[in-house]
């Protein structure tokens, strides 16, 4: 009998402890669903390249925890849609304000132009464009050789350093293997200021593009190279001038020898003198 009843009294507590363990689990799922909030917002449907019109196929709406949304984030398709991407937008990808153009910039190049900036295009070649390596996102310095100022020899001087190129061609992005990309123009971002510098440099001679690490921003004061700096040789001396002395010789008369006579003038008297040489 009494092993009966402890038997009974302990599938009764166990029992309960069941229920109060199950009822402690409900009001702790229950807390952490109540603090843990979600809201919607929008991310890329497609891969969107640099430029791009974003489009209303490109956003998708999608719900996350409050708590792991970045800060800026969209939540309204009329605040993405129409603008453009100022940088690659991977599929996914939050749209934040730093990857849009602003409200009517529009899309394409003028879009990636910041405020108080310039884009100016120059024309290209293989040698100018260094292979094709120079491409958006490459920084380079410009190089202008001619003559100034009527200068008989020509001279090699840096116009620009570190300036940023935008596009090659009509390409705003480089490819995705970093492959060499030929066109015959490029396209850099400048000041006002140094876009008047370049404009001028390329009606003064030919201008070249130096790539430069994109890491290396140091500015370089550099003169102006010329001629002599390219010949490891010396001018030759001068010869010495030979001096003339020249001397002059003032002829005399000879002597006279023997009797002479010498007249002698008064009025219109004449007086002769005849003398002897003595010698």
């Amino acid at each position: 009998m009494n092993r009966t009843r402890l038997l009974m009294i302990g599938v009764v507590a166990l029992g309960l402890a069941a229920f109060v363990a199950f009822k402690v689990y409900r009001a702790l799922l229950a807390g952490s669903g109540a603090n843990q909030q979600t809201a919607e917002v929008l991310v890329a449907a497609n891969d969107i390249p640099i430029g791009a019109k974003i489009e209303d196929k490109d956003v998708r709406a999608v719900r996350f925890s409050v708590a792991e949304l970045p800060a800026n984030c969209y939540h309204l398709k009329t605040s993405v849609v129409g603008r453009g991407a100022v940088v690659p937008i991977a599929r996914g990808e939050f749209f934040l304000p730093n990857k849009l153009a602003g409200e009517n910039a529009g899309f394409g190049l003028p879009s990636l132009i910041p405020p108080g900036m310039r884009a100016v295009s120059v024309r290209a070649n293989e040698v100018i464009g260094v292979a094709g390596f120079v491409v958006p996102g490459t920084r380079v310095d410009v190089l202008l050789t001619g003559n100034p100022s009527g200068a008989p020899e020509q001279q090699t001087t840096t116009v620009l350093e570190n300036v940023a190129v935008i596009a090659s061609g009509q390409r705003l992005e480089k490819t995705a293997g970093g492959e060499p990309q030929t066109s015959p123009v490029i396209t850099l971002l400048v000041s006002p200021d140094d876009a008047q510098k370049l404009t001028l440099a390329t009606t003064q001679g030919k201008i070249q593009l130096a790539l430069r690490n994109p890491l290396d921003t140091k500015s370089s004061e550099l003169d102006a190279a010329k001629m002599d700096a390219l010949y490891k040789y010396k001018p030759a001396a001068a010869p010495a001038k030979t001096r003339v002395v020249t001397k002059r010789i003032v002829a005399q008369a000879p002597p006279i020898k023997g009797p002479y006579q010498v007249e002698v003038y008064r009025g219109e008297k004449k007086d002769v003198n005849n003398f002897e040489d003595d010698k």
